[in-house]
């Protein structure tokens, strides 16, 4: 039985199948969990969702902002990007199942091990004044959106650079745009946790007055492992609570897979397959 974290795929199925050949992945024993953005830009983005869906009882995924992209375009909201590769699911005769389904998907997913240690997935980060719990919270409100009815309604008011910093008086849209854009967009913010949202640098570049979110001083999460993707510049960061899986795989880096021992999320072996480069960055 082995437990994997796996970085973002973006529609290249070729490459998933291949790193999970090579973690002799097998769905009777092993649980794999995919860290958002399983869609768009890659060459097969219906083909990850079909063998996700498939194997829904051992590969467990969360939303990225890709996946909720794709949601929004196919509810009519928002037209396609220039880069998009996501027609073959919404002319799929499989779309409207395929969408329910993905809509069904959490934004965060918390594992705790044997020895009692906190681990906590997410796409892309969490602001520095929410504690583990607070996280998990904010993302139901989400989920509760995306699986309701008026999803429509929930997916209009998504979009948006403001409010750009957590509040607990926010309400209605605003306070769901916060949340979604944390788990599915965060990279840098400032130390008190004001939201930028137009670099996409490395670490080592931050703008002046940003940092990576990970490195706010007093983070609440700072005690518990937490492992995104979302970030191919930052690259893979395999650190005691800190675990970092975009490792370029659309841009022809690597498809990475992280294997975390159920009873010591310490003990880690990393496992990669090298990807062709399905679209230039820029």
């Amino acid at each position: 039985m082995a437990t994997y974290l796996i970085g973002d795929v973006q529609g290249c199925f070729g490459a998933l199948q291949r790193l999970l050949q090579k973690i002799q992945y097998s769905p009777s024993t092993d649980t794999v969990y995919l860290l958002g953005d399983l869609v768009n830009r890659g060459p097969d983005s219906l083909g990850v969702l079909r063998h996700c869906r498939e194997h829904e009882g051992s590969i467990q995924v969360l939303l990225g902002n890709h996946d909720l992209h794709l949601l929004a375009t196919a509810y009519g909201i928002r037209p396609p990007g220039r880069r998009d590769t996501l027609d073959p699911i919404l002319h799929s005769p499989e779309c409207k199942d395929l969408l329910h389904w993905l809509a069904q998907q959490p934004l965060v997913r918390h594992l705790r091990s044997s020895q009692g240690q906190d681990a906590l997935l997410v796409h892309a980060g969490v602001l520095p004044s929410w504690t583990l719990q607070d996280t998990l919270a904010y993302a139901q409100e989400v989920q509760a959106q995306l699986r309701s009815p008026d999803i429509a309604h929930f997916l209009r008011t998504m979009y948006g650079n403001t409010p750009n910093y957590w509040s607990d008086a926010w309400q209605g849209a605003d306070r769901l745009r916060v949340i979604v854009n944390a788990l599915t967009r965060l990279r840098f913010c400032s130390a008190d946790g004001v939201m930028d949202f137009e670099s996409s640098e490395s670490a080592e570049s931050a703008p002046a007055g940003l940092q990576p979110w990970f490195t706010c001083p007093g983070r609440r999460t700072r005690d518990i492992t937490i492992a995104f993707g979302h970030w191919s510049t930052l690259g893979l960061r395999n650190e005691e609570n800190l675990i970092a899986l975009d490792t370029g795989c659309v841009w022809g880096g690597c498809l990475s897979a992280l294997e975390i021992a159920p009873d010591d999320f310490r003990q880690r072996q990393l496992f990669q397959v090298q990807c062709p480069q399905e679209q230039k960055p820029g």
